[in-house]
């Protein structure tokens, strides 16, 4: 069947997420300010995440709710709304009944892989690469295109065995995250200098531990939640956990920070990269994907060895690390979304 691509006129564009408020990361907050992105272009969306369905904890993160038998209410959804284009983020229970609807019918539809999700599960659960690899080749496969964050990630799954992979990038949001939000916080970070902050999910493969165990000068501060902050407050007491930020806080987190470090070796993108930049705070991390697509070498520092990228990133300027984040933008990821999508099937809408 022949693929039609949608271009940038006004469509009905329908995201199924497994990943959806009230968690916090990188997936909702790329789904969310798409979303609300493409309407501001014209377009209408609609978002179907967990909040609609009953839902039960995801295995070793509770903090995750999966819907549960989604299938007979997502299928009304999807016929309701009628959607010119179908866009499946995540693998979940609610991303495997939106493609079984879609093979069912003959629908084309796009995915986005956002999650390094064998890596994951291998860190959690000890599963073999290729088998959980297996499965997400079959899954992203079927559709008519799998948008990923960067160019090394779109490299590593072609090598893989994915089909159609499509470049999207990501944006930051530079009236949220500036150099002039510094209000609050003072008291939490007044602290021996200089300030090694990590951002982001406080779980095992953020590979957190990597960064706290490292012999810096001045304070490590942790900021965010999850299933690994207890044990690493016992076993890092020298560390200041501060717990989730959000709005005006978060951004001045990033910015009351010298070095914001990034150590994880299995994410895909890294909002939080661009957010600490567009703060005018550098960046340190390994060089794996994700950093190595976005820090250039004058907004922060990769190394193998952690801690010389903290020690060497202190010496990049901050008016510098904003001027960066500036060339991202979120306008700009809608549009090339928009431009990936594809026609539902060849009836639902007249192409020129």
């Amino acid at each position: 069947m022949e693929i039609f691509e949608l271009g940038c006129s006004p469509m009905r564009i329908l995201m199924v997420t497994d990943a959806w408020h009230p968690q916090v990361n990188g997936v909702v907050r790329t789904v969310a300010t798409v979303a609300r992105e493409l309407e501001h272009l014209g377009h209408t969306v609609l978002v179907v995440g967990p909040d609609r369905f009953r839902t039960l904890p995801c295995p070793t993160y509770p903090d995750i709710r999966l819907a549960l038998f989604p299938r007979r209410t997502l299928d009304r959804i999807i016929r309701e709304f009628a959607p010119d284009a179908l866009h499946i983020a995540t693998e979940g229970p609610l991303g495997l009944s939106a493609r079984a609807f879609a093979r069912r019918h003959g629908w084309h539809f796009t995915t986005s892989f956002h999650t390094k999700f064998a890596e994951y599960v291998k860190a959690r659960a000890g599963v073999p690469l290729r088998f959980s690899y297996a499965l997400l080749r079959r899954f992203h496969n079927s559709g008519a295109g799998m948008m990923v964050a960067t160019e090394s990630l779109c490299r590593d799954l072609t090598d893989r065995g994915f089909d159609r992979v499509r470049r999207w990038s990501r944006g930051v949001d530079l009236a949220q995250f500036g150099v002039t939000s510094l209000d609050g916080l003072e008291a939490e970070f007044d602290l021996p200098r200089p300030i090694f902050a990590y951002v982001g999910r406080v779980a095992v493969e953020k590979n957190i531990e990597a960064f706290l165990a490292l012999d810096l000068p001045g304070s490590k501060v942790v900021v965010g939640d999850g299933p690994q902050r207890n044990d690493l407050e016992k076993r890092f007491p020298d560390a200041h956990f501060l717990g989730a930020r959000f709005g005006a806080e978060l951004a001045a987190a990033y910015g009351r920070a010298d070095v914001m470090v990034f150590p994880s070796r299995t994410d895909t993108f890294g909002l939080v990269l661009l957010e600490s930049l567009a703060c005018g705070t550098p960046v340190a991390a390994f060089p794996v994907t994700g950093p190595l697509d976005i820090v250039a070498p004058h907004v922060g520092s990769l190394n193998e060895d952690l801690r010389q990228a903290c020690l060497d990133a202190l010496a990049r300027d901050r008016a510098a690390c904003r001027a960066y984040a500036e060339n991202f933008s979120w306008r700009a990821c809608a549009q090339l979304f928009a431009e990936h999508l594809v026609v539902t099937h060849p009836q639902a809408r007249k192409v020129a």
